[in-house]
């Protein structure tokens, strides 16, 4: 996926003129953000658990080079092999050497934002290969040519009657007159279609929701399944993750366990969880004959030494997201990589350079939900903060805007003449506005009037109303 982040605000732009997608994502509030809040309510420890877990991501990163030592060690002795990748380009070309070995001509996929981080679809087709997406939010994505809005919802940008075009426009070799007008057609549907798929593929990949140091096993969290159909009927299975995934026990996983349902869907626990470790053994009745992990590394080290190295304590629930109004209004999309939200806003600068996605941490309110509901307790606004002083500082923004900021903090060092700047902005703003009460069109102030009125102020500043009141003049 090439990046369009420079181009955030045009994106922004056509998301908010689009009239399905709004309809779309109108759905947030009332859906994935009020499972979350009633699932925490019936979880008397929950904020305490966040505690738990973030300080076992903590540890795990202050020790990865020692677990990601013992996760190879322990993968090597349940008979599967491990890949180092440190660049994108790593690890396609690692996942290809091995799709080749095995003759590969089908390969399915569970989903994985690793393998959109890195084009992994791309790359396999562009050698010959059928590369089928198995989640069904990624399939939809898929077949219409797009990439994931959301990390755990791929397709939540889609409003049914678009589903129902696509499939109709996609699965041509079924009958016309079909009816696809309830959900459960729509994902019978599918569920026939990838069926053949599953069967006849001959390499399986999915991604890793964690990697265990203690035992050497990968685990995938999801609700339809098809992870377990890529992972156990293909001959090969590869499993590609980010070296921040790995944690050091068990134990410690169930706790993370815990959370991600939770926070991701509302959910007390997802419909499977499914611990992976090595091929099929010589009793086993199913399972991979080769068991394959790539374990990319793509700027995770230089992240890790930074300043912003809490944001790899995330484990992908996509909660900031949902929570976030920025998000709600524009969709993931707007964002122009893989991924989007707050979650975005940090990772994707870090990634691909600050230079190339300033406008990510520069579209926040900064209201502080996505740290809020953060299972992690990762500190968002302040991460994103860092990011948009590293682009102040490199001569980002326009003229204009250090311009204006430079005679803002100006003023600011002065409190005597900020006020009294204060005051006479103020009620020349409220005497211009004195009619109407708000101001449609006001220069400098075009991004905001442009979609809402900006409200006239009342002729005094809140200092000014504050020592009257303190003097007990009546209002």
């Amino acid at each position: 996926m090439t990046p369009t982040t420079t181009l955030f605000k045009a994106n922004t732009r056509v998301a908010l003129d689009d009239a399905q997608l709004q309809r779309a994502l109108s759905g947030l509030p009332g859906g994935l953000v009020a499972q979350r809040t009633a699932a925490r309510s019936r979880l008397p420890e929950f904020e305490s658990l966040r505690d738990v877990g973030r300080d076992i991501r903590d540890h795990a990163l202050a020790n990865l080079d020692l677990y990601l030592e013992a996760y190879e060690k322990n993968v090597i002795a349940a008979g599967g092999h491990v890949h180092w990748a440190s660049t994108a380009a790593d690890a396609r070309d690692a996942i290809l050497k091995i799709c080749q070995s095995a003759n590969a001509k089908i390969v399915t996929k569970g989903k994985s934002m690793i393998s959109e981080e890195v084009a992994l679809n791309a790359h396999l087709q562009a050698h010959g290969m059928e590369v089928v997406e198995t989640d069904l939010g990624e399939y939809l994505v898929q077949i219409r040519g797009e990439v994931p809005s959301h990390i755990i919802a791929p397709a939540i940008h889609l409003t049914q009657a678009q589903v129902e075009a696509d499939f109709r426009k996609k699965h041509t070799h079924l009958p016309k007159d079909r009816d696809l007008t309830e959900a459960e057609t729509l994902v019978g549907e599918a569920r026939a279609i990838l069926r053949e798929k599953f069967i006849a593929a001959d390499v399986g990949i999915t991604g890793a929701n964690f990697l265990i140091a203690e035992t050497g096993s990968s685990i995938i969290v999801t609700n339809e399944g098809n992870g377990d159909l890529t992972q156990s009927l293909a001959k090969v299975h590869i499993v590609i993750a980010s070296i921040d995934k790995v944690i050091p026990t068990l134990a410690d996983v169930s706790s993370l366990l815990r959370l991600l349902a939770r926070s991701a869907t509302g959910q007390e626990f997802s419909n499977y969880c499914t611990f992976s470790t090595g091929p099929r053994r010589a009793n086993d009745p199913d399972g991979p004959e080769q068991y394959h992990v790539v374990l990319l590394d793509n700027g995770r080290s230089e992240i890790l030494a930074s300043d912003i190295k809490e944001v790899l304590r995330c484990i992908r629930c996509g909660a900031c997201m949902n929570h976030c109004p920025v998000y709600q209004a524009v969709g993931g999309h707007a964002y122009g990589w893989v991924y989007p939200g707050p979650i975005g806003s940090v990772m994707t600068p870090a990634l691909i350079g600050v230079k190339n996605a300033a406008h990510l941490p520069n579209a926040s309110t900064f209201c502080g939900k996505c740290a809020e509901v953060c299972p992690m307790k990762i500190p968002l606004p302040d991460l994103m903060r860092k990011h948009r002083e590293t682009d102040f500082a490199g001569g980002g923004q326009t003229w204009a805007y250090r311009k204006g900021l430079g005679i803002w903090a100006f003023l600011a060092k002065r409190p005597r003449l900020y006020h009294l700047a204060s005051r006479f902005g103020v009620a020349k703003l409220g005497f211009l506005g004195r009619r109407r009460g708000a101001f449609r069109s006001l220069p400098f102030a075009g991004g905001w009037t442009r979609h809402r009125d900006l409200p006239a102020p009342q002729g005094r500043t809140f200092q000014q109303l504050w020592a009257e009141t303190q003097r007990g003049v009546p209002r």
